[in-house]
């Protein structure tokens, strides 16, 4: 049997499962085996049908305290090109002091890592809980969010969470996350009506209203940064018309954008404003807006626990964390609405990359630091 306390031959066990998501290739039967043998009373829950069906794994140790718990995901991307892998990409190989393997940055590592961690404190730890998904990479409806509403409903949960996404851009220890801006993905349709070109009177042309309202919606920001956030943002993402012949004047034409936002802002209070700029520049034309709010902002603002998580990475690191709020969404987006939830892992430089690695090294002290949490955490 793999031994518990090796994070790389955990992290190698892992890899082999070619778990693209949501397919669960093995992986968290074997997270759930290993949680067995370290005390774990662990539940699979299924959500879904068919294919869309995703596996996830909640496991808890330990009565009489805070619970804390370990998330993140089995689930990876696919591998892209393998002709382009120097090895399989699920063919765990170790070179140069990196293993290379789908999964090693993103986040099969820093289970490992955890599982490890756990392993080697014994029973010396508060009362513990693995929250493991198989949908993080994909839509994000059948995993973490749907498995807080079965654990609420079982009247179970936990204090205080800590994900193992790779936070750190280039050095172990550089970064941790406590917050994550929201995102919002819309596609704004304006209606006018088809004619000849020729006969432009004859006709409305939804072109002209669809620049008018793109400047609305990017030549004034949406506000200037909220505290550890930059200002929120709104990319276009895609543009176009229906096809037609080049002497028409489009019935329609659409475009599509993203707005990633920080606090001052809801999903339900951003759409609002999105909606009244549009209104403004569009004047009489009909238009649809279709907004969807895959996650709101948030920022764990416990300083405590913050505390706790930065002064275990600077002493086995010596760098002291940046406390940061960049980068995309994250399964943290759920887990903080039911706890103060604090992100880090390894070094994401290569994360869905074709010959994604890590530092072995980075698996050691990663294994090391949430030690160090966990003894901080158990005498709280």
């Amino acid at each position: 049997m793999t031994d518990l306390t090796d994070p790389v031959a955990l992290a190698s066990d892992l890899i082999r499962c070619p778990s693209v998501t949501p397919i669960e290739g093995g992986a968290l039967d074997l997270l759930q085996f290993w949680a067995e043998q370290l005390g774990f009373r662990c539940t699979r829950l299924s959500f879904g049908e068919g294919a869309t069906s995703v596996d996830n794994l909640w496991a808890v140790r330990g009565e009489g305290g805070p619970r804390f718990c370990f998330a993140g995901h089995t689930d990876v991307v696919p591998p892209g090109d393998m002709d382009a892998w120097q090895s399989g990409p699920f063919d765990p190989v170790i070179a140069d002091g990196r293993l290379h393997g789908r999964g090693a940055a993103d986040m099969k590592g820093g289970i490992a890592a955890m599982v490890a961690a756990v392993a080697r404190a014994g029973e010396r730890t508060p009362p513990l809980a693995f929250l493991i998904t198989g949908d993080e990479e994909g839509q994000a409806i059948h995993g973490t969010k749907a498995v807080l509403g079965a654990v609420e409903a079982r009247g179970e949960g936990f204090e205080h969470c800590l994900v193992g996404e790779p936070t750190n851009p280039d050095r172990i220890g550089s970064m941790m996350k406590v917050g994550r801006r929201g995102s919002c993905n819309a596609i704004l349709t304006v209606h006018g009506r088809q004619g000849h070109v020729a006969y432009p009177d004859r006709a409305e042309n939804p072109l002209p209203v669809l620049q008018r309202i793109l400047t609305a919606l990017t030549d004034v920001p949406l506000d200037d940064g909220y505290d550890r956030f930059q200002p929120s943002n709104l990319e276009l993402t895609g543009w176009g018309t229906p096809e037609g012949a080049e002497n028409v004047i489009p019935a329609s034409a659409w475009t599509r954008f993203n707005v990633r936002f920080n606090p001052n802002w809801t999903g339900e209070t951003l759409v609002r404003e999105l909606e009244r700029r549009i209104a403004t520049a569009a004047g009489p034309t009909q238009w649809h807006l279709a907004p969807r709010v895959s996650g709101e902002a948030f920022l764990t603002e416990d300083d405590r626990f913050a505390r706790l998580v930065a002064d275990a990475v600077e002493a086995e690191t010596k760098v002291r964390p940046e406390l940061s709020t960049s980068g995309g969404t994250s399964d943290a987006r759920f887990l903080s609405r039911h706890a103060p939830t604090i992100e880090f892992g390894l070094v994401g430089a290569t994360m869905h990359q074709v010959n994604e690695n890590v530092a072995v090294e980075d698996l050691e002290a990663l294994t090391c630091i949430y030690g160090r949490i966990l003894a901080g955490y158990a005498a709280w």
